[in-house]
C-alpha cells in the first residue's frame, strides 16, 4: 500500500495544517476531495511540495484563479494557493528592477512601482485579480508587447520551488546578468507543470504618463472587406519610423477598426497625429479613450463563447480576419476578434451549434499551420469541456517537452495533464 493510500483526507489535512496553520487549510469537495492550502512563505511552499512528493499527491498551484480554466481540465489532490505571498519585496528604482512575490496581484504591484514612476511594461488580462505567478505561468501579455516585448524579455530572475521541494534560483536582480541557466524562461508559460513560481525579478520601464490612442475604421459595410482595407495601412505603419506602444486590429459588435497608441511628450502628440494621418491615407481617424485596450478582455465576458488564441505572422492578421468572416458568413456563427500587431490574435466564436464551433476551430488550425502558426482554446463552453482538443496537433516538440517534464517532475505531481500533450 502506498503512503498516499495509507493517509485519509482528514490525515492529509491535519499534516498540512501543521505546516501552514489550520486557518490556511481546508478540505472541499464531496467525491473528489481537494485540500486547499495557503503557505505563508517559500519554506512552507517547499514543505507542502515535499509532503506531496513523498505521498504521491498531485498539486495545482493557484493565484487569482482567472486562468484556471486554461489548458486541460485538472482535479488535483492539493490546491496550493499563493495568495499569502503577495509582497513587493524589493524595488531598486535606481537600477530599474524589482522583486515581487508570486501571489501579488498585477495591479497591486504596478501601483507600488508607480511611486517612482516605473512599471512592468506588460498589460495582461484581469490585472486586478490575476497574480504575478499566474500571469508568468500562463505567459499572458497584451498589446504593449509590440514595444516592450513579452514576459521572457522582462523577467531577469526567478525563485521557484521544484516538485521535490527544492528551492531554486535562476538569473539575478540586475539587467546585465549572464550567470547560470535561464530556467526562468523555461518556467514562463509552463502552466505550473515544472515548478511553483515563488518570486519574480523584473526589469522596469518608465510609466507612460502621456498616451494618446487613435482609431481608424476600415472601409466596407462587412467585416471581411473592412479588415482587408486595413492590411496595407497596417503594413505601412509597422514599416515606418514610428515606435507606437500598442497597435491592434479590432472586430467587435460590427465595427472593424485599427487602434494605435503612442506615448510621447504632450507637445509631440500633434505631430504624431499628422504622421499617422499621412500613413493611413484616406482612412477616417478619430481619438479614442483607453477603454479600447480592454477589447481583448471583453471577448471572455460570454462564458458560452469559444475563445481561441491564434498565433500567426504579423503580416497575416488582416487577411486571416477577413477569411474568418468569409467562412462564417450566413451560417449563424458570429466571430469577434482582437489581433495584436505582433501576430497574436484572440478570437471569440459564438454559434448556435457545437458542430459549427468545432468545425471552425479545426479549419483555423489547418489554415494557420501552413505558415507555422497555432490555435489554442483558452475558454471552452462548459458543455464542450473534455471534447475539445485544447492545444492542437503535435508540431514536433511533444517528445522534448515530455523529457523536460520528466527531468523536472518525474513523479508528475505538478498540474499533471494540464499542458501540451497531457504533460
Amino acid at each position: 500500500m502506498s503512503a498516499s493510500a495509507a493517509l485519509t483526507p482528514e490525515e492529509r489535512v491535519s499534516q498540512l495544517a501543521a505546516m501552514v496553520g489550520e486557518e490556511h487549510t481546508r478540505l472541499r469537495g464531496e467525491t473528489a476531495q481537494t485540500i486547499e492550502v495557503a503557505p505563508g512563505d517559500i519554506q512552507q511552499v517547499a514543505e507542502v511540495l515535499r509532503f506531496a512528493h513523498a505521498n504521491s499527491l498531485s498539486v495545482m498551484p493557484s493565484g487569482g484563479g482567472t486562468k484556471l480554466g486554461w489548458g486541460n481540465t485538472l482535479t488535483a489532490d492539493i490546491e496550493l494557493s499563493m495568495k499569502r505571498l503577495n509582497q513587493l519585496r524589493e524595488h531598486a528604482w535606481q537600477d530599474m528592477t524589482c522583486t515581487v512575490q508570486a501571489g501579488s496581484s498585477w495591479t497591486a504591484m504596478q501601483d507600488a512601482l508607480k511611486t517612482h514612476g516605473q512599471m512592468v511594461a506588460l498589460d495582461p488580462l484581469c490585472p486586478e485579480r490575476a497574480t504575478v505567478g499566474g500571469i508568468v505561468a500562463c505567459n499572458d501579455s497584451g498589446a504593449l508587447r509590440l514595444k516592450y516585448g513579452g514576459l521572457r524579455d522582462l523577467i531577469i530572475g526567478m525563485t521557484m520551488v521544484l516538485a521535490d521541494g527544492t528551492i531554486a534560483k535562476s538569473g539575478g536582480k540586475v539587467v546585465k546578468n549572464v550567470a547560470g541557466y535561464d530556467m526562468h524562461k523555461l518556467l514562463t508559460g509552463s502552466f505550473g507543470t515544472l515548478g511553483v513560481i515563488a518570486e519574480v525579478n523584473f526589469r522596469l520601464h518608465p510609466v507612460e504618463e502621456h498616451r494618446q490612442t487613435w482609431t481608424a475604421v476600415g472601409t466596407g459595410a462587412e467585416a471581411a472587406p473592412a479588415a482587408s482595407s486595413l492590411a496595407e495601412p497596417l503594413r505601412m505603419l509597422l514599416d515606418s519610423q514610428m515606435t507606437p506602444s500598442c497597435v491592434q486590429l479590432r472586430i467587435l459588435r460590427g465595427e472593424c477598426a485599427l487602434d494605435i497608441c503612442v506615448a510621447a511628450p504632450p507637445e509631440c502628440l500633434g505631430e504624431y497625429e499628422k504622421l499617422i494621418g499621412n500613413i493611413l491615407g484616406t482612412l477616417v481617424i478619430r481619438k479614442s479613450g483607453e477603454e479600447v485596450w480592454n477589447a481583448r478582455q471583453q471577448l471572455f465576458d460570454d462564458n458560452d463563447a469559444l475563445v481561441l488564441k491564434v498565433s500567426v505572422l504579423p503580416t497575416e492578421i488582416c487577411s486571416l480576419a477577413a477569411e474568418l468572416h468569409q467562412w462564417t458568413a450566413g451560417d449563424g456563427t458570429d466571430p469577434e476578434l482582437v489581433a495584436q500587431a505582433t501576430g497574436l490574435m484572440t478570437v471569440a466564436v459564438h454559434s448556435s451549434t457545437d458542430a459549427a464551433l468545432l468545425a471552425l476551430m479545426e479549419r483555423l488550425r489547418a489554415r494557420v499551420s501552413k505558415s507555422g502558426g497555432s490555435v489554442v482554446a483558452l475558454q471552452i463552453p462548459g458543455r464542450l469541456r473534455g471534447s475539445v482538443d485544447v492545444w492542437g496537433p503535435d508540431r514536433g516538440a511533444f517528445s522534448l517537452m515530455r523529457e523536460i517534464k520528466r527531468r523536472f517532475d518525474p513523479g508528475r505531481s505538478l498540474n499533471p495533464g494540464r499542458f501540451v500533450g497531457n504533460i
